[in-house]
């Protein structure tokens, strides 16, 4: 049944707690008894139902209740499911966004670099039916906010239902509060997704024993002397980059030129770390301390299409439905910018449409197949990570090169995938609506175990 509009009205006796409905809006629920059980988020209170002549896509509230619940008072848009078996009302979702955001107590949150697509997640919640606010993992079940009036406002908020993991920081993954907000989560049965941030070479292990993948991923080991020694023998072109990198960071680019070597890192500016005519030795000795004693990967160098002489690959953007089925999103080609060697929007990287970027190297009947390979190949590449990493894997980012013959090759896979790649002239994104169906998707997944208490 479509959503319907929690009212808030002003309650007589505090003590008293009801809801009301229209007789038909009972009938339409399938209660049997006038008193129920209402479940919001984690909260659930016994409430008295009264039946009165009202709109029927309607409950009201007494502002009491809006209290026991931990919820502002104002109106909301709510699915409602009625589980006859332990006589509870579900409404909701309450959806929370976990994320690390500075803020000082008299000022507004910032919320980096996701803090537009939050808001958006706001408006597509509130429209499609449910509540978002946005936390610290640090003040979970204490403090989080909610949009209103342009602002976000602190408060104390129910238990969400389900929690989309937004953490910037690998470090704060690998943290002990952490790692106790994760325990937290399992004792109160509440769904987090996406779990964590994805090692390259955990994504490598996953995809390279698929036989059917081979042809598509890049050579790639472990960065050792002996590794490195024998992939450049092997390859014209080099990348070294590290296993928990993200946004292009700290990537090397090594290529052999006339039997010696030369080296470009992402470190800084392109043009501050370019070196030439070196021999293996002298490339190892530099490479050494930038590496610092972190765990890289090397990936052979394959000959990718480019765009006006500039690199260029693909990024495209794989939810899971309400159905629990992969979709591609989005896909858009990032270009990168001059001077530089990776394609990444936080390097100075631009967007294009997927068709536009190919036109220059292929027809356009050409370009639209190479665009439904990688389409293809991003699901594939989307079910077997999906399926092969623990937690809860909802949404992926999947970076496709294609080479000069065409062929479409998996370049990167991440879990927590930027939001500033799609066209943002639209009021709502294909992504946020697919994040949005993936929660409360999980959410309704979870009404389906609760047990009478």
């Amino acid at each position: 049944m479509p959503p319907i509009t929690i009212v808030p009205i002003e309650a007589g006796n505090m003590s008293d707690i009801f809801a009301q409905m229209s007789s038909q809006l009972f009938t339409l629920l399938r209660l049997e008894k006038h008193q129920v059980k209402i479940t919001i988020g984690k909260k659930m209170v016994k409430v008295n139902i009264r039946t009165v002549e009202m709109s029927a896509a309607e409950i009201h509230f007494p502002e009491n209740l809006f209290q026991h619940f931990c919820l502002p008072i104002q109106p909301y848009k709510f699915h409602a499911i009625y589980k006859k078996e332990i006589n509870s009302l579900f409404l909701g979702p309450i959806i929370g966004l976990v994320t690390d955001f500075k803020n000082n107590k008299n000022d507004q949150p910032h919320f980096g670099s996701i803090h537009n697509f939050c808001e958006e997640l706001h408006h597509g919640i509130t429209e499609k039916g449910g509540f978002l606010y946005i936390f610290s993992y640090l003040n979970f079940s204490v403090q989080g906010y909610y949009f209103d009036a342009g602002i976000w406002k602190p408060a104390e908020l129910p238990l969400p239902d389900v929690i989309y993991n937004r953490i910037h920081s690998r470090r704060m993954e690998f943290g002990k509060e952490y790692q106790l907000f994760r325990q937290k989560l399992a004792e109160l049965c509440i769904p987090l997704f996406n779990d964590r941030f994805l090692s390259k070479w955990e994504v490598h292990e996953h995809l390279i024993h698929e036989n059917h993948l081979h042809s598509y991923i890049p050579d790639t080991n472990i960065f050792t002397k002996d590794n490195l020694t024998a992939f450049a023998e092997k390859y014209e072109t080099l990348f070294i980059k590290p296993v928990h990198g993200s946004q292009g960071r700290n990537i090397f680019k090594m290529y052999k030129e006339n039997n010696l070597y030369s080296l470009e890192s992402s470190v800084t500016s392109a043009a501050e770390n370019k070196f030439t005519n070196l021999s293996f030795e002298e490339i190892y000795c530099l490479l050494k301390p930038w590496l610092n004693n972190r765990i890289y990967i090397i990936q052979q160098g394959i000959p990718l299409l480019t765009y006006q002489s500039r690199g260029m690959d693909y990024r495209v953007l794989c939810h899971k439905n309400h159905q629990n089925s992969w979709n591609v999103t989005s896909v858009v080609a990032r270009i990168s910018a001059e001077n530089e060697f990776v394609s990444n929007i936080a390097r100075g990287g631009e967007i294009m449409t997927p068709l536009n970027a190919l036109r220059e190297s292929m027809s356009v009947s050409d370009a639209k197949v190479v665009i439904t390979q990688m389409k293809d190949l991003a699901i594939e590449t989307a079910m077997i990570i999906g399926r092969k990493t623990a937690g809860i894997t909802g949404e992926l980012g999947i970076d496709i090169g294609i080479d000069q013959e065409g062929k479409p090759w998996i370049i990167e896979v991440n879990s927590k995938p930027s939001k500033n790649f799609e066209d943002g002239q639209m009021k709502l994104r294909p992504s946020a609506k697919a994040i949005i169906q993936f929660c409360t998707k999980l959410a309704i997944d979870t009404t389906s175990e609760l047990e009478d208490s």
